[in-house]
C-alpha cells in the first residue's frame, strides 16, 4: 500500500479507483510551504496547476516514487530532476483535449460573431437601444473558407482540426516536429478521413486567418511583435494553451493597431490576477483557464491518472 496525496483535487471515479487498488488516498489540500514537511511521508502526489514542485521540495522528499500531474502542462513540475531522483512524473495528455479544443472554437465563434461583447451589453443596454446594438454587430464573418493555423499539433491540436474541418475550414498546421497526420472523424454516418502535414511556422503565419496556440511555455513567447508582423491583417488570436505563450504586451499593441482583429484567451502571464486592459478589452474574448474543465474531461483526466499511478505504484 503506498500513501498517495492528491493536492489540487480529482474527480472522485479516480479517487475511488485508487483505493480499490489498496493505497491510502489523502484529499485534504496541504499548503505549498507546509509541504517541505508534509510531503516526505507519502510516497506520490497528484497535482494540478496550483501546487509547484521544485527542486528544493523533491530533494527533502526520499520517498517520494511518483508525481503525478492532471492535466498535459508540466512547467510546474522540475521534471528532470525529478527523473534524475528515479521518481516518474506522469501527466494526463490525452484525456482533456477534446475539451480544450471545444472551447478554443467556442472562443472563435463568439469572437467572429461579436458574442462575447453582445453578451456584455444586452442585459445594460438591450431594452434601450436594441438597434444600435444590432447595427454595431452586424458585420460578423463566417468561419467556413477561412483558414485554421494550429501551432502544436498534438491531441489538442488534432482535435481542433477535425473541428475546423467539421465548419468547412481549412487547416494548416506547425509544430516542432515535422510530422504527417491523418485525422478520421465521424460525421453522421460517414468516416471522413483528412491527411495534415506540417508546416514551416512562417508560413502559417502567412497564410492563416484565424491562430491557434497548443504548445508549451518554455520560458519564450511563440507570438510576439514579429511574429504579428508577418501574419495576415485582421486575424484573430485563440491560446487555450499557457500563459506567457503570448507576448501579451505584443498583442496589445498588435489589437490597437488592427493587425490583430480580435482574441480569445483562457490562460494569461499573471494567473490568477491577469491584466485588467486585456479583460476589459473589446476585441478579447475571456475565460478563466477552463480549457479542461468539463465533467467529461475531469473525469478521463482522473481515471487515466489514477491507472498510471497503479501501474507505478503497484
Amino acid at each position: 500500500m503506498a500513501r498517495i496525496l492528491i493536492n489540487d483535487g480529482m474527480h472522485p471515479s479516480g479517487i475511488q479507483r485508487l483505493v480499490d487498488a489498496g493505497h491510502e488516498v489523502q484529499t485534504d489540500r496541504i499548503p505549498q510551504e507546509e509541504l517541505s514537511s508534509k510531503l516526505p511521508d507519502f510516497d506520490a502526489i497528484c497535482v494540478r496547476s496550483a501546487t509547484k514542485v521544485r527542486e528544493d521540495l523533491i530533494s527533502q522528499c526520499p520517498n517520494l516514487k511518483v508525481i503525478g500531474r492532471g492535466g498535459v502542462g508540466l512547467d510546474n513540475i522540475d521534471v528532470d530532476f525529478a527523473k534524475s531522483k528515479g521518481i516518474s512524473v506522469e501527466n494526463t495528455p490525452a484525456a482533456s483535449s477534446r475539451s480544450v479544443a471545444e472551447l478554443a472554437m467556442g472562443h472563435a465563434m463568439s469572437l467572429a460573431r461579436f458574442v462575447h461583447l453582445s453578451n456584455r451589453q444586452m442585459p445594460e443596454q438591450g431594452n434601450t437601444d436594441f438597434k444600435g446594438l444590432k447595427k454595431s454587430y452586424s458585420k460578423g464573418f463566417e468561419l467556413e473558407a477561412k483558414t485554421m493555423g494550429i501551432i502544436g499539433f498534438g491531441r489538442i491540436g488534432q482535435e481542433l482540426a477535425k473541428l475546423a474541418f467539421g465548419c468547412g475550414m481549412d487547416v494548416i498546421a506547425s509544430d516542432m516536429f515535422d510530422i504527417t497526420v491523418d485525422l478520421e472523424q465521424k460525421v453522421g454516418n460517414q468516416l471522413v478521413k483528412n491527411t495534415i502535414k506540417t508546416s514551416d511556422i512562417n508560413d502559417l503565419f502567412s497564410k492563416a486567418d484565424v491562430i491557434s496556440l497548443h504548445v508549451p511555455f518554455t520560458g519564450k513567447a511563440v507570438l510576439d511583435t514579429d511574429a504579428f508582423a508577418k501574419m495576415k491583417d485582421g486575424v484573430v488570436i485563440l491560446n487555450a494553451a499557457r500563459g506567457g505563450t503570448i507576448d501579451e504586451d505584443a498583442l496589445l499593441s498588435a489589437l490597437e493597431s488592427g493587425k490583430v482583429a480580435a482574441a480569445g484567451l483562457d490562460v494569461f502571464e499573471n494567473e490568477p490576477t491577469p491584466r485588467p486592459t486585456l479583460l476589459n478589452h473589446p476585441k478579447v474574448s475571456c475565460t478563466p483557464h477552463i480549457g479542461a474543465s468539463t465533467v467529461q474531461a475531469q473525469e478521463k483526466i482522473a481515471l487515466e491518472l489514477a491507472d498510471k499511478l497503479i501501474a507505478k505504484l503497484g
